[in-house]
């Protein structure tokens, strides 16, 4: 029984930071929940993730028509504690996460309270940075890449192209950020880089458990994290994000 529950609390932890794929924990079918009523001291908060969720559509709408493809915007859904998604029940110990099954990105606006305490990584760019980065996972569902990625569950590589996944998420939040005149400046480009310099795999790792086991990535080291985003933030396209031909080992 104690190592059930320890198996469990390592599991919260490691979907809080980011380091388990959301899909291999949610139990699937159930129905969306309705959407939490915002309360008048996150209006704010709320009115932010919502302006920059917009912001990502309007990139990824001309990104697509410029490669021929339309774009279909996601849903945001605010939520506390937990809700029901066509996932399964997400938890706010995930954090943000997206939801292929529904097409919607899930917050719990006390997670960037965590972000601020827990990962050093406060301001409004590191903010946006993990919407972005929610919103690239859309893209790659939109793209096929993330049921070509989730067929390969259970192979004994499928770490190394969840790691794949997520880097190329990092690069399509780089290339929103390019395309942001909202987010140009060199501070603002700072804050992101402290975000995923903070939730690379090996940082938490570290942070968590005093050493690093790199075949247990799922999500990219921090430097990896930061030079994709970087990438994106520099090409600005979404065909140069290609974080699958080449060798796992120069990713």
């Amino acid at each position: 029984m104690k190592g059930i529950l320890v198996a469990v609390v390592a599991g919260v932890v490691l979907w809080k930071l980011g380091i388990v794929d959301p899909n291999m924990l949610l139990g699937g079918g159930s129905a969306p929940s309705a959407a939490t009523q915002i309360s008048p001291e996150e209006q704010e908060r709320y009115e932010f993730v919502s302006k920059v969720l917009g912001v990502t559509e309007e990139v990824w709408a001309s990104e697509f028509s410029r490669i021929g493809r339309t774009y279909e915007e996601p849903k945001m859904q605010i939520y506390r504690g937990q809700t029901r998604t066509a996932c399964g029940t997400g938890s706010a110990a995930m954090g943000p996460f997206y939801c292929p099954g529904d097409k919607k990105v899930y917050i719990d606006l006390s997670f960037y309270d965590e972000l601020t305490r827990t990962f050093k990584a406060p301001g409004d760019f590191a903010q946006a940075y993990v919407v972005a980065h929610e919103a690239g996972h859309h893209v790659q569902n939109l793209r096929g890449t993330s049921g070509e990625i989730a067929a390969k569950r259970g192979q004994p590589d499928y770490n190394e192209y969840s790691v794949r996944l997520e880097l190329q998420a990092d690069f399509y939040a780089g290339v929103w950020a390019r395309h942001s005149s909202d987010y140009l400046e060199k501070g603002d480009i700072q804050e992101a880089m402290r975000a995923a310099n903070a939730i690379g795999d090996d940082a938490i790792q570290k942070k968590q458990q005093g050493h690093v086991v790199p075949h247990t990535f799922t999500h990219g080291t921090s430097e990896q994290r930061m030079r994709w985003f970087n990438k994106g933030l520099e090409s600005g396209k979404i065909e140069d994000g290609d974080t699958f031909s080449m060798p796992y080992n120069q990713l």
